[in-house]
């Protein structure tokens, strides 16, 4: 028994009951859980998205939405009971006592106010400083921690101008700013990229070790659960499964449900989705001589292109001082090629390019040079009519529904939205399309009159995976539409895809920062840094051989690599 251990628990949870008041009463979200954290050990939960992770996390310091309470059991730190706290009491806990990293950077920080006002908010809200100049020192010193170089700079600027790996250390710094015993992490890197991803928790840990600071940490990556936690919880619609050392439990789960979860995971030794379907023919690099092929078999190759970049440039005007502004290229000349049907994987670092290459093939910004065909069209051609026609066959899924869904219509109309733009059926047909797309990405029908902010963030997803499918395009540009799921939806929506483009012949273009998953969903794959393509190649050469340092880099960083999980790795 650990030294920890005999001191006892620093926070024990029995019988933890949370319901949410609908108009038919109170509906169940968490029931019965109980666990304890001793001051140092880093836990996890996982689960699928309602499994009641987060609604588990937020109880414990009295953040539910409105409509949520707690409605039996016990929390208890270092033996005081915190359900029946006064909200003065619970703000002396809050922040002080147990900080909170929450899962999305840009909805936490105000963008409307620069990151000093929001840092020193919190020092003075929790008592860490009496005048301005003391809550200015302690904000620098905040931001140091994080590990944000020139910090008395940072904070003049704006959420808007931090990268997302900024924008989580931020939040890591505010969370951690008043010496906490216990802080709860909700996803706190799901939107970052692996190398962004490893180095934030490498410094969270170091952080937390010298502070001897608990960590409860949810999230849906299974790789991160096994890489960083001690012990791990499993939950599934509002209970707890499954609980223990976390290796021990991903490496042998014995309750069905967390089988499920580690066979859905993807991993390094995953294998592409097969679908029973003859697979199209795999991207080729834009620069590879198909002439010089044609003598190996005696005949012509013919390869119909779908997506086509030709030394493709983007070049930004950044705004410095006063007037004047300096160029930023984003895109420096890349050139591939994307066969119908098939899918080409796009990886790289936040900031690589790799989005920007994808906004220019949508035309949602204009490139400085070079040619990108679709069809073997030029699209710098294309008059407004037939824009508009390839954008009926180009659907794009953004990374952030958030962003691309209007929180002020319901998910039906949301769906149907690309249907009516393009006048596609009446009234009727487009219903029924509505409710065929929605169960195609495992939603059920009667989701339709509800509005965004009702749902779970990997039910948004699906949303928005829903309508760009309602259309039945050609073409989909995929822009991170996974990284926000869990594993077992992830590998449900994976495996739609993988089933749609070989009964519909699509063609996708994925933008992605999560390897694993290119493993299982890719043709091909191109590695960009500082917007060039350093590698391209198949999915098996690159994985099995990848020949640039920057490459082995990312494959290195990704949660778990080194790790068997039970079921999941082949």
């Amino acid at each position: 028994m650990s030294r920890n251990e005999l001191e006892g628990p620093l926070l024990a949870v029995e019988n933890l009951e949370v319901a949410f008041k609908t108009q038919d009463g109170y509906v169940p979200a968490v029931r019965g859980v109980s666990f304890d954290i001793y001051p140092g050990e880093t836990m996890a939960i996982v689960g699928e998205s309602g499994s009641g992770k987060s609604t588990t996390a937020h109880a414990l310091i009295n953040l539910l939405p409105g409509s949520g309470r707690i409605t039996g059991g016990s929390v208890q730190l270092q033996g005081q009971e915190l359900t029946t706290l006064g909200r003065s009491g619970m703000e002396d806990v809050r922040g002080k006592r147990i900080g909170l990293v929450p899962q999305d950077p840009m909805n936490s920080l105000n963008p409307v106010h620069r990151i000093g006002f929001q840092v020193q908010e919190t020092i003075f809200a929790n008592g860490l400083a009496t005048s301005r100049r003391a809550a200015r020192k302690k904000a620098i010193s905040v931001l140091n921690e994080a590990g944000l170089a020139d910090a008395e700079r940072r904070l003049r600027q704006f959420p808007h101008e931090f990268s997302g790996g900024m924008r989580q250390r931020v939040l890591i710094g505010i969370g951690l700013s008043s010496d906490p015993e216990l802080l709860i992490a909700d996803e706190p890197t799901s939107a970052l990229d692996v190398t962004v991803q490893k180095r934030i928790l490498d410094h969270l840990a170091m952080l937390t070790a010298e502070r001897n600071t608990a960590v409860l940490f949810i999230t849906h990556d299974l790789g991160l659960a096994a890489e960083r936690a001690e012990n791990l919880l499993v939950m599934h619609r509002g209970r707890i499964v499954e609980s223990g050392p976390a290796l021990e439990i991903l490496q042998n789960p014995q309750h069905p449900y967390t089988q499920r979860l580690v066979a859905a995971a993807p991993s390094l030794a995953s294998k592409r989705i097969q679908t029973g379907v003859e697979p199209a023919t795999a991207a080729l690099p834009a620069d590879l001589d198909l002439a010089a092929l044609a003598p190996a078999t005696g005949q012509q190759v013919d390869v119909s292109t779908a997506i086509e970049f030709v030394d493709v440039t983007k070049v930004y005007r950044i705004r410095g001082t006063g007037f004047r502004s300096q160029p930023f290229t984003a895109v420096d000349g890349i050139s591939l090629s994307v066969p119908k049907g098939s899918t080409m994987a796009i990886v790289g670092e936040s900031g690589s390019g790799k989005s920007t290459a994808a906004k220019l093939l949508l035309r949602l910004e204009p490139k400085t040079s070079g040619t990108i065909r679709v069809n073997g069209r030029d699209i710098d051609a294309l008059g407004r009519a037939e824009l508009q026609a390839l954008r009926r066959q180009m659907q794009p899924v953004f990374q952030d529904p958030y962003g691309s869904l209007d929180p002020l219509h319901n998910i039906g109309n949301t769906v149907a939205e690309p249907l009516r733009v393009h006048g596609v059926g009446d009234s009727t047909s487009r219903r029924a399309r509505v409710l065929e797309v929605l169960d195609q990405v495992a939603l059920p029908a009667s989701i339709v009159d509800r509005y965004p902010n009702e749902l779970s963030g990997g039910q948004r997803q699906r949303v928005a995976i829903a309508r760009a499918l309602a259309l039945k395009p050609e073409i989909v540009v995929l822009d991170e539409a996974v990284s926000a799921l869990d594993v077992l939806v992830q590998a449900q929506v994976l495996e739609l895809l993988a089933q749609l483009q070989a009964d519909l012949d699509l063609t996708y273009l994925f933008i992605t920062h999560d390897l694993a998953v290119v493993r299982v969903i890719a043709d091909r794959v191109c590695v960009m840094e500082q917007g060039r393509i350093v590698e391209h190649g198949s999915v098996d050469e690159i994985f099995a051989n990848p020949r640039q340092e920057y490459t082995q880099r990312l494959l290195d960083a990704i949660p778990g690599a080194a790790i068997t999980l039970g079921q999941g790795a082949g």
